[in-house]
């Protein structure tokens, strides 16, 4: 039978809650896991793992895992498995997709084919960047769409584009965390917004919530808020995880989103070679500073990782203010720090295995805000995880309107 959203989320809490102690260390701040006691056997047998496994794992951490033994891998995997939403028959016309990018592009035709929108809905795109949603709802549904952007320049590089292509769209500069940004959602609105960040989509579900307009929205990037501990958004969400014991920082709701789309080849070598770096000086500073504690060093833009590790440790010792010695085996040190980026990938498999169970539980902890508001709520998926692994969708519509409409503002 199908989970209910209601059961979905108190399993996952309570699961998330028994097994924090797992998924919160982060393995390269540790010689050992803090776990490795707990778990006898665990740390040995993710070691022992070959690349090609490991490599899997990463990808589908809940088929066919060697960890089952140890953590709740089947459970795991029945709470994530949301449906895919079902698809509108939307075949937009390839042309539409000049100036932009090719992934993009299909983020945009599969969220647009999932969108409910009914005649006589005003439709709003939230956090629109330079509109490009906005252009191909407009275009396709042959209506206005007022497009909401921060940043002055964006709003008229986009407002440019839509006029040059002959779209009804009205590139809007509104800061959507402002208090005015309200004065665009009526009971007749329908608000879209793909891959909003953070604050910025919280906001949004609030005034949803608190004005009865209808809403899709595929979420993003959930660590990107002001406040230091997530409080759940939903009366159900904090009360289960209250009773539990579930707590989660900031830093933690970075885990929901580590899952990334494969990078170039290029791409993924700097990033190998930046992280066993990091390592190397990792393993070099604790012997220099004689505490096994882990340092955090500065992130370096992509392309400005110096050329050498021996570059880069000078590099990030200069930062954190310490000595090197003029005799460095910069080579063995560095061979250590691969090594160790071995462990650590084999190590992560754990985390990796509890982050698409925290964003699920994210999202349905949004979808029962709205909820408890009186709208009908669906979540599911609305394109495959290689297009972007941020492909949750929660659609909502408020059955029953009481307020009045008004018009939003030009």
């Amino acid at each position: 039978m199908p989970i209910s959203h209601a059961d979905r989320l108190t399993r996952l809490t309570a699961l998330l809650a028994e097994w924090q102690g797992v998924w919160r260390p982060l393995p390269f701040r540790h010689r050992r896991p803090p776990w490795a006691g707990h778990l006898p056997g665990l740390e040995q047998a993710l070691l022992a793992l070959s690349d090609e496994t490991c490599d899997r794992l990463q990808a589908d951490p809940f088929v066919a895992s060697p960890l089952s033994s140890w953590l709740p891998v089947v459970e795991l995997g029945e709470l994530v498995a949301l449906p895919e939403l079902p698809a509108g028959d939307t075949d937009l016309p390839g042309p539409w997709s000049q100036h932009v990018g090719g992934r993009k592009w299909r983020q945009i035709e599969a969220f647009v084919s999932r969108l409910a929108w009914s005649p006589g809905q005003s439709l709003v795109e939230w956090c629109a960047g330079k509109g490009h949603l906005a252009r191909t709802l407009a275009r396709w549904h042959g209506t206005e769409v007022a497009a909401l952007e921060w940043q002055p320049l964006l709003c008229d590089e986009g407002q440019a584009l839509a006029d040059r292509l002959g779209a009804a769209v009205h590139l809007q500069p509104q800061d959507v965390l402002a208090s005015d940004a309200a004065r665009w959602l009526t009971p007749d609105t329908h608000v879209v917004a793909l891959h909003a960040c953070g604050d910025l989509h919280v906001r949004l579900l609030e005034l949803a919530a608190e004005h009865g307009c209808a809403l899709t929205l595929a979420p993003c990037c959930y660590q990107r808020t002001a406040a230091e501990h997530y409080r759940p958004l939903s009366r159900l969400g904090r009360d289960l995880a209250g009773r539990q014991g579930l707590e989660v920082s900031r830093d933690d709701l970075a885990l929901a989103v580590q899952e990334t789309v494969t990078a170039p080849r290029h791409v993924r070598r700097s990033r190998e070679r930046a992280g066993a770096w990091r390592l190397g000086f990792d393993l070099l500073q604790r012997e220099l500073r004689g505490r096994d504690a882990y340092l955090p060093v500065p992130s370096l833009a992509h392309g400005r990782l110096p050329g050498t590790f021996a570059g880069f440790c000078r590099w990030a010792a200069e930062r954190k203010g310490l000595t090197l010695p003029a005799s460095v085996d910069w080579s063995t040190v560095e061979q250590a720090g691969w090594r160790r980026q071995a462990e650590v990938r084999r190590l992560e498999l754990v985390r990796h295995l509890f982050r698409r169970p925290l964003e699920v539980w994210l999202a349905l902890d949004r979808l029962h805000l709205l909820e408890e508001a009186g709208f009908t709520v669906e979540l599911g998926t609305f394109c495959e995880r290689d297009l972007t692994p941020r492909n949750l969708l929660l659609r909502a519509t408020l059955p029953a309107r009481t307020c009045g409409t008004r018009t939003p503002p030009s």
